[in-house]
């Protein structure tokens, strides 16, 4: 093992950057980033210009690079990632993390001038319903790769894990996200949309088909409950179905205020009455265990990757199932005070099992091994 003293040279790449401003990677990539330069390492990350201010060049003490990329739906990431790793490659890293499978044919580029390469491949991805079967065959071949080209290939839930070792035959270390474990007293954000405390569900995600607002939106109209419901999020290239969801809406006590970030979003997820998680693809969602962290009640849609965060802390409805979340809504609505022992819940499970500092020293004893030599 390295000397644990000593100061890495860290490039993050394959998010949009930092701030966070727009989803689960983002968050990692400013918790992780932020934390190890704490630990007295210094940190790049790789943003996409038109996402970071590009005047931006330092961020709680992290290095910012803004790059640009083809702003299309299928060639965003990838364009942006390879410019990344051309950029990078003479730089004298001593670690390159990658985030997100698409990028795995990228991992072997580093290597030619010594430099280490993990990567964190997320969820399984090619199951998104945006990938038409060219981008679903990507996504599959990158999986593959995923096992050979980096140095560590990490994957952030159990059940991706097993996926991995069930169908390559590939062991890869498990690191999951991390969450704050606290509450938001202030209330701007809430009382700005007109709402007051514990009077409102609240979902959050990217509005992309296979996260569920749609089924979620349906599922309260059913419900007949009386409270609002708020639906937070927004995505690029997803006009027609922000439209739909906006139809649905139409005429219903549901506010769509878009994308909410930092102490809004924390202020949301503080005072809702209960919290809606939807997702059906992906590894460990940031957002769940967020909504936890905070002491959210939750009704998670069921799926391995949620049923593993979520444990005991929480409702689970059946998959996609919209009249079981509609039972389900209103029967934590209609009694909330008979569930708060579960708000105690999510907070206990959050800081067992995902505490943002372990999170980073698990990153911090890969990076060591790899730089050992």
């Amino acid at each position: 093992m390295a000397d644990r003293k000593k100061a890495l040279n860290i490039a993050l790449l394959g998010t949009r950057g930092i701030p966070a401003n727009y989803g689960g990677f983002e968050t990692f990539a400013e918790e992780l980033s932020t934390r190890l330069v704490e630990r007295g390492h210094r940190v790049t990350v790789y943003g996409r210009s038109h996402f970071v201010d590009p005047d931006l060049r330092s961020y709680r003490g992290v290095n910012i690079c803004p790059l640009p990329c083809v702003q299309t739906k299928y060639l965003e990431t990838v364009t942006h990632t390879f410019l990344s790793v051309l950029a990078a490659l003479f730089k004298p890293y001593d670690v390159i993390l990658i985030c997100n499978a698409a990028n795995a044919c990228f991992c072997w580029i580093p290597t030619l001038t010594g430099q280490k390469v993990v990567l964190n491949v997320d969820g399984i991805e090619r199951l998104r319903k945006k990938w038409n079967r060219l981008g679903k065959t990507y996504y599959r071949l990158n999986e593959f790769l995923s096992t050979l080209l980096p140095d560590r290939a990490v994957t952030d839930a159990r059940s991706v894990q097993q996926y991995y070792l069930r169908e390559y035959g590939f062991r890869s270390p498990f690191i999951p996200y991390g969450a704050p474990v606290q509450e938001c007293k202030s209330l701007e954000a809430v009382q700005s949309l007109g709402l007051t405390p514990r009077n409102y569900l609240l979902y959050v995600s990217r509005l992309e088909p296979e996260n569920n607002a749609h089924l979620v939106i349906r599922s309260y109209i059913e419900s007949g409950l009386d409270y609002p419901l708020v639906v937070v999020g927004d995505a690029p290239y997803a006009e027609d179905y922000i439209r739909e969801l906006n139809r649905l809406a139409e005429g219903r006590k549901v506010l769509l205020p878009g994308a909410i970030y930092g102490v809004g979003y924390r202020e949301l997820l503080s005072h809702c009455l209960c919290y809606i998680h939807a997702t059906e693809v992906g590894g460990t969602h940031p957002a769940l265990i967020e909504a936890m962290g905070v002491g959210c009640l939750v009704l998670v849609n069921e799926t391995p990757e949620n049923r593993e965060v979520l444990g005991e802390a929480g409702f689970l409805y059946p998959f996609n199932d919209s009249k079981s979340l509609a039972r389900l809504m209103l029967r934590v609505c209609s009694r909330p005070h008979q569930y708060e022992q579960y708000r105690e819940r999510a907070q206990r499970r959050v800081q067992d099992s995902y505490n943002w500092e372990a999170v980073v020293t698990q990153y911090e004893d890969i990076f060591y091994e790899l730089t050992a030599d």
